[in-house]
């Protein structure tokens, strides 16, 4: 019994948070209600079996022990309507059933609000939607733990002291509220796709929620960049299958089992793509939706149109330059113009002084000097590569890779 209630908590915690915290009003009272649900489950459950909703029961046991302890603490006037919290094990209606299924939505444009700052917006969603430990988020954004924990209080302490409602905001104020919810999806997407640190390779919970909170923006809100980001989320994870062996070892684009690549969600992203593209008012999102759908219907590697690739980049650089994108770009130039070109494009990029700390830029810097037979340049780029990757599947890679290199 103590693996499915694991289990549950696992799936079910994020929910039950989200509408503990609409229920209650408060994220400090919410997480406590969930801590004290999960206890009541890890008592009765056992003895009673489990109920037949585990989420609505939850909720209610949660409900119901914080208006218990709010009373006790003579803070009973932090809930709205207390006279009508349901006893633990009740069941709730249709209407009330639909709202819990709304709620995390409601919760990332609450911490995704315009008066939180970038980060802690960040922050505060990767943490209260989608259950990152505060550590983790502090490792994946290079910032000290007491500096994110702190982060977080703020961003909690200003939605109470500000008043800022949990709900969708109205028709005429989505558009605005739009960029940041997107950004805060792809970054839930990315640490879920590729994670920031660990042992695992990705963390699927992770990018299954975000494209669920994908559709749901698509749904509510049918702009072209939220269907650019939902297709550039379905591009990306439908090779998930294909991107590490059985026992967790990572392979690289080229060298996957295309076979493995499922074509529904490539179907469903292309033809987001082709939509959003066609409005002629899309944005990065959708421009890198076009590279991954360049990517996802080339039936082998050979035949990947890197012209195109190429294209597209320089498109994405006039709207939204990065040094990263400059990377991305400078590979796909090798791809299109040999190997030296694109370690030319990359030297550039660490001479300005960026990503000198990112791995990634010194491994496909690395891969480049490979492919040009410079093994002692690759040597050193793979060693630097290494001290700097945090993943165990890619450190493992690299690893393989300069062991390679030294017996050739």
């Amino acid at each position: 019994m103590r693996e499915k209630i694991d289990a549950i908590y696992q799936s079910e915690s994020r929910h039950v948070l989200a509408t503990l915290i609409r229920l209650l009003g408060d994220f400090d009272v919410a997480e406590e209600a969930l801590h004290d649900a999960f206890r009541a489950a890890l008592e009765q459950w056992p003895r009673d079996g489990l109920p037949a909703n585990p989420r609505s029961w939850l909720v209610s046991a949660g409900r119901f022990k914080a208006i218990d302890g709010l009373r006790r603490q003579a803070r009973f006037d932090v809930l709205e309507d207390a006279d009508a919290l349901a006893d633990p094990a009740s069941e709730v209606d249709d209407t009330e059933a639909e709202a819990l299924e709304d709620d995390r939505l409601r919760l990332i444009f609450t911490c995704c609000h315009p008066a939180l700052s970038p980060d802690a917006q960040v922050a505060l969603t990767l943490r209260q939607v989608c259950g990152l430990a505060t550590e983790e988020i502090a490792r994946a954004f290079l910032t000290p733990t007491p500096t994110l924990a702190q982060r977080i209080v703020r961003a909690k302490t200003k939605i109470r002291d500000a008043k800022i409602p949990y709900q969708v905001p109205v028709p005429a104020e989505l558009p605005q509220r739009l960029d940041s919810v997107l950004r805060v999806v792809y970054l839930v997407f990315n640490e879920g796709y590729s994670a920031s640190s660990g042992a695992a390779l990705t963390r699927h919970d992770l990018s299954e929620e975000a494209i669920r909170l994908g559709r749901l923006l698509v749904e509510l809100l049918p702009e072209p960049e939220a269907q650019g980001l939902l297709a550039l989320m379905l591009l990306h994870e439908s090779r998930r299958a294909a991107r590490a062996t059985a026992d967790g070892e990572l392979i690289l684009l080229d060298d996957q089992d295309r076979s493995l690549w499922d074509r529904e969600r490539i179907a469903e992203g292309s033809a987001l793509v082709q939509q959003a593209l066609g409005s002629q008012h899309f944005g990065p999102y959708t421009v890198q939706a076009a590279i991954a759908a360049v990517h996802a219907n080339a039936s082998h590697a050979a035949a990947t149109d890197w012209p195109q690739i190429v294209a597209l980049y320089e498109v994405l650089m006039r709207i939204d330059a990065s040094p990263v994108i400059e990377l991305n770009r400078a590979v796909a130039v090798a791809m299109r113009d040999g190997p030296a070109a694109g370690l030319e494009l990359i030297d550039a990029i660490l001479q300005n002084g960026d990503l000198t700390d990112y791995h990634l830029v010194h491994a496909a810097r690395a891969d480049l000097y490979r492919r040009l037979g410079r093994t002692d340049e690759a040597i050193a780029a793979y060693e630097q590569a290494l001290a700097l990757a945090r993943q165990e599947p890619e450190r493992r890679f690299l690893a393989r890779r300069l062991r390679e290199i030294r017996i050739q």
